[in-house]
C-alpha cells in the first residue's frame, strides 16, 4: 500500500489529483463490466461513453502520470540526503609505516556527515511547483477523457445513422423490386413499354448499388466505434440520436475555463510557470551546507572534530540567479499570452460550431416542414388516384419512390447536423469530472 507522507500540502496535492481519478471511476465502474452485455443488445450513447472513457489507453497513461507526479510532490518538501564522509589524512607513502594506519602519529582516521539546508520557506515554494505540474497532469488527463468522449459519441452517431441508411436503403431497393415487377407485368399486358422497364431495371440497380454502399459504412463506423470503446468487434447500437440542443454555446468564458479541458491546461500552464518562478527567485539566496567530521590520530595524539559550513558567494547574480528569474518570469508570461490566444480560439470554434448548428437544424426543420410533408402527400394523392382509375400505378409507385429519397435526404443531413453537435458538446466536461482540481 502507499503511504503518503510529507508536509501538509503534498498531501492536499494527492487529494486533488486523486479527487478527479476517484470520482471519475466510480462513474465509469458499473459499466465496464456490462461491455459484454450491451455489445449484444446494441451500444446505447452514454454506454459507448462510458465503456470508452473506462478502457482507453491513453486516458490510463494519463491517470499514471497524475500517480506520478503526485508521489513527487512528497519528495519536493524534503531535504537533500546527507553525505556521508570517510577519509584518512598524513597518510605515509614511504619508510617503516608506510601504507600503514594507526602506526603513524600524523595519520588521521576521519568519518564525517554533510548536509545541505534548503530553508522550510524554499522547500514548501518547491512543493508548490510540484503541486502545479499535479495540476498541469491533471489538466491533460481531462483533455484526454475530453477527445475520448467527444470521438466516441461522433463514432456513435455515425454508426447509429448508418444504420438508419441501411434500414431507409433496404425499403427503397424493396419499393423499387415492386416497381419493376409492376413495369413488366404492364409491359406484359402491352400497357408500358420496354422503355419503362429498361428504367425500372436501372433505378433498382442504382438503388442496390447505394444499399451495398450504405452497408460497407455501417460496417466501418462500427469499426470505428470498436476502436473507441476497446470492447471487442461492436455488433450493434441502439437508442435515439440526441436532441440537437447544445448548452456549450450558453456558456461564459469563466464558465468554459472550469470546463473546457484546453482551458483548463492553459491556465494550469500559467500557475505552474509563476510557481516555478518563486522557485527561481528564492534561488538567489543560495544553501548553505554544513559538516561535521569526526577524526581518530595514530600513536598518542587526541582525536578531533572539525566543524564547517559551506557558502556559497553569489558574485555573479546578476549574471546567473537573477537571469534564471528574468527566463522563469518570461514564461509565465508567454503562459498567459497563451491561455488568451487559447481562450479567443476556444470562443471563436464554439461560435462558428453554433452557427453550423444553428443553420443545419434550420434546414432540418425546413425540410420536415415542407419537403417530407409535400413527398408524403403526393404518395396520398397517387394512391387515392390510383384507386380512383384517375392515376397509373407507375404514378403511386414514383411517389413512393420520391418519398424515401426525400427521407435519405434528410438523414444524410440529421447525420451532417449531430456530428457538428458532438463537436461542440463534447468538447466540454460535466463539472463533477472537472470539480475535483
Amino acid at each position: 500500500m502507499l503511504s503518503i507522507i510529507g508536509t501538509p500540502a503534498s498531501r492536499r496535492a494527492w487529494a486533488r489529483s486523486c479527487a478527479v481519478l476517484f470520482a471519475f471511476g466510480l462513474a465509469l465502474g458499473p459499466l465496464a463490466g456490462r461491455a459484454a452485455q450491451a455489445q449484444d443488445a446494441g451500444l446505447t450513447l452514454d454506454e459507448a461513453l462510458q465503456i470508452a472513457t473506462s478502457r482507453s489507453s491513453s486516458i490510463q497513461a494519463a491517470q499514471a502520470s497524475v500517480r506520478g507526479s503526485s508521489d513527487v510532490v512528497v519528495k519536493a518538501g524534503q531535504l537533500p540526503n546527507p553525505t556521508l564522509n570517510l577519509s584518512v589524512q598524513d597518510l605515509p607513502i614511504n619508510g617503516p609505516n608506510a601504507f600503514t594506519i594507526g602506526q603513524d602519529n600524523f595519520t588521521m582516521r576521519g568519518i564525517g556527515i554533510q548536509q545541505e539546508w534548503v530553508s522550510p520557506a524554499k522547500r514548501r515554494l518547491q512543493t508548490t511547483l510540484a503541486d502545479r505540474a499535479v495540476e498541469r497532469d491533471t489538466s491533460t488527463y481531462l483533455e484526454k477523457v475530453a477527445e475520448v468522449r467527444q470521438q466516441a459519441a461522433m463514432a456513435w452517431l455515425n454508426a447509429i445513422y448508418a444504420k438508419k441508411a441501411v434500414t431507409l436503403s433496404e425499403a427503397l431497393v424493396d419499393h423499387l423490386g415492386q416497381e419493376l415487377a409492376a413495369r413488366q407485368a404492364s409491359y406484359r399486358g402491352a400497357t408500358g413499354t420496354a422503355i419503362d422497364v429498361a428504367q425500372a431495371n436501372l433505378t433498382l440497380g442504382n438503388a442496390r448499388d447505394e444499399l451495398i454502399n450504405a452497408q460497407q459504412d455501417e460496417k466501418t463506423a462500427l469499426i470505428v466505434l470498436s476502436r473507441w470503446t476497446a470492447a471487442g468487434n461492436v455488433l450493434d447500437v441502439a437508442g435515439d440520436p440526441p436532441d440537437l440542443e447544445s448548452r456549450v454555446s450558453g456558456l461564459s468564458p469563466d464558465q468554459l475555463s472550469q470546463v473546457q479541458p484546453t482551458l483548463i491546461a492553459a491556465r494550469s500552464a500559467i500557475s505552474l510557470a509563476d510557481a516555478d518562478t518563486d522557485v527561481a527567485r528564492s534561488n538567489r539566496n543560495p544553501n548553505w551546507t554544513w559538516g561535521v567530521t569526526y577524526f581518530q590520530s595514530g600513536g598518542k595524539f587526541p582525536n578531533y572534530v572539525s566543524l564547517g559550513v559551506s557558502i556559497p558567494l553569489p558574485i555573479h547574480r546578476g549574471n546567473v540567479e537573477d537571469r534564471d528569474v528574468e527566463q522563469k518570469s518570461e514564461m509565465g508570461t508567454q503562459a498567459r499570452l497563451a491561455y488568451e490566444d487559447t481562450e479567443r480560439q476556444v470562443v471563436a470554434d464554439i461560435q462558428s460550431l453554433t452557427a453550423k448548428l444553428a443553420s443545419g437544424r434550420e434546414r432540418l426543420s425546413n425540410l420536415r416542414q415542407t419537403v417530407l410533408p409535400a413527398a408524403e402527400q403526393k404518395v396520398e394523392l397517387a394512391n387515392a388516384a390510383y384507386r380512383s382509375g384517375a392515376g397509373t400505378l407507375a404514378d403511386a409507385l414514383d411517389a413512393r419512390h420520391m418519398q424515401l429519397e426525400a427521407d435519405l435526404q434528410v438523414l444524410n443531413l440529421e447525420r451532417e447536423v449531430s456530428l457538428v453537435w458532438a463537436q461542440l458538446e463534447y468538447q466540454v466536461l460535466p463539472p463533477d469530472m472537472t470539480s475535483g482540481r
